[in-house]
């Protein structure tokens, strides 16, 4: 994968962090996306961070709810390591609510970042990977997408549409090299788990048959086997990494 480029969005995250960590180690020059509310500071404090642990990231500032920010995000990508080959849409998020008292927002929101994001992201990085005849496309959903979660009708749906667009966006690319996956998540070890209540994590892993929580490296790990040139036979794929707790 030496000589290969990636862009994460998300990559600031708990598990954008990992993944960004294996695609270096793994010999990918690396740009990870973020938003943080604005919050350059905290970015470059991330920066500093990995740097200091041996991974060089490049960041790039970004709002996946908007295609001219993501325009300016893919420009500031391609200035900094020449063009995308591995695209990793892992930036989402969670506005939880029982659907009968959901807010436009709450669901506009979650849409709108969750998979409206996939189109502003993968539209401006697809026609280059079709003119180089390669390119990896990973997109992170979630096993609540599979299976449903009570106070995630926004959530599920998002997540489950982006498997949708990896199904379809897959039959569209695959002769030109590029190759288009999901990877679903379970419960994973990340700060924001680990900050609920030890009773509710308890009672989450009690539905868990491995018996555990994941851990951010084994999506990750997943994640750069796919990116691998060596994993061209694999597309419009879901892989799950959920711990057995949701079988199909």
């Amino acid at each position: 994968m030496k000589n290969r480029t990636a862009f994460v969005t998300g990559g600031t995250g708990g598990i954008g962090t990992t993944i960004c960590r294996h695609l270096v180690s793994a010999g990918v020059r690396v740009v990870a996306g973020y938003h943080s509310g604005g919050n350059h500071d905290k970015a470059k404090a991330w920066q500093k961070e990995q740097r200091e642990a041996g991974y060089d990231v490049g960041i790039v500032f970004g709002n996946v709810r908007e295609f001219e920010s993501c325009k300016a995000s893919a420009e500031a990508v391609v200035a900094q390591v020449g063009h995308v080959d591995i695209l990793v849409n892992n930036a989402g998020v969670t506005r939880d609510a029982m659907f009968y008292k959901m807010e436009h927002e709450q669901w506009h929101d979650v849409i709108t970042a969750n998979l409206n994001s996939l189109y502003h992201i993968t539209r401006l990085v697809i026609n280059p990977m079709i003119e180089r005849k390669h390119g990896r496309i990973i997109n992170i959903s979630s096993v609540n997408a599979q299976k449903g979660q009570l106070g995630q009708t926004n959530y599920s749906a998002a997540k489950a549409g982006m498997h949708g667009f990896t199904k379809a966006l897959a039959q569209e690319v695959a002769r030109h090299g590029i190759t288009v996956n999901t990877v679903s998540p379970g419960y994973i070890a990340t700060k924001m788990v680990m900050a609920v209540p030890e009773k509710v994590r308890e009672a989450i892993i009690a539905n868990i048959p491995v018996g555990r929580l994941g851990t951010p490296d084994e999506v990750a790990r997943v994640v750069t086997f796919l990116a691998a040139d060596t994993a061209g036979y694999i597309t419009g794929s879901n892989i799950s990494v959920n711990g057995g707790q949701h079988m199909f």
